[in-house]
């Protein structure tokens, strides 16, 4: 016969995988076509010359060149200004 007491269900073991999101070619690196230079979500860094914006905000290369960064002003729904990375592939 058992000593232990019956043990209740778990409802909170559930937990999802990394989404694996960030930088993945940094400024100065050489890319191919299609290659992915950045996951994330939401448009926090904007796609500039030879780059494009995939449906999930991933910015991958047009063309074969290298991955440089910088900061472009952009206006906001209130009508203020704030700083955002531009991607781009030169």
């Amino acid at each position: 016969m058992s000593h232990v007491k019956a043990g209740g269900t778990s409802k909170n073991n559930r937990d999802s995988p990394g989404q694996r999101l960030g930088v993945k070619v940094s400024g100065g690196q050489k890319v191919k076509t299609g290659q992915v230079i950045i996951r994330q979500v939401g448009l926090t860094k904007r796609s500039g010359v030879g780059t494009s914006l995939g449906r999930d905000y991933t910015i991958f290369a047009n063309r074969d060149g290298v991955v440089t960064f910088n900061t472009r002003r952009v206006k906001r729904f209130t009508g203020a200004s704030t700083g955002r990375t531009e991607v781009t592939v030169i």
